[in-house]
């Protein structure tokens, strides 16, 4: 004799509407597998828009300290006490320096100083974060002075492309 499904007892059709304990629990562990292995990626992914801010960062104000000094050169600022007619500090470049052939304007080379995206978050001072190299420094030893002939990040990291942040 043959049971229709309304003849089968409570217990034995709710078997078969949901899923067993073992199932969830398997699935459950498939899915911790695949967010752990996804961890790593996710942690090269943010390295990498880091090291696209640092050198969108470093080209900005490395263009920002060129411009200023070929200003100078044109004489159309007022150089600097230091005679190499690089900015004084970052912050000048921000800051603005006065136009001697627009009427005594004021002649803005950065809006903002950006920050390093490798700097520690206690530096508060944009400018503080990056690492200062004078006209009269050797390009192996950058130490600061009384101008800014360059910059690099402090960040001891490697990038990933090998070479040290510091040397980008």
């Amino acid at each position: 004799m043959k049971r229709s499904a309304r003849s089968q007892s409570p217990c034995s059709r709710r078997s078969t509407l949901g899923f067993s304990l073992v199932e969830l629990i398997a699935v459950l562990g498939i899915l911790g597998f695949l967010a752990a292995a996804m961890l790593p990626m996710l942690e090269i992914q943010i390295q990498r828009e880091k090291e696209r801010e640092l050198k969108r960062a470093l080209w900005e104000i490395r263009d920002a300290i060129d411009a200023y000094k070929k200003a100078a050169e044109m004489g159309e600022i007022a150089p600097g006490s230091s005679g190499s007619r690089f900015p004084p500090s970052l912050e000048k470049l921000a800051e603005g320096a006065v136009d001697m052939k627009q009427g005594g304007q004021m002649r803005y080379f950065l809006r903002r100083v950006p920050r390093d995206p490798f700097a520690p978050e206690e530096l508060l001072e944009d400018a503080k974060t990056w690492g200062l190299r004078s006209y009269l420094s050797p390009a192996d030893k950058p130490q600061p002075g009384v101008d800014v002939f360059d910059i690099y990040s402090k960040s001891e990291r490697i990038g990933l492309n090998g070479v040290p942040l510091r040397q980008w």
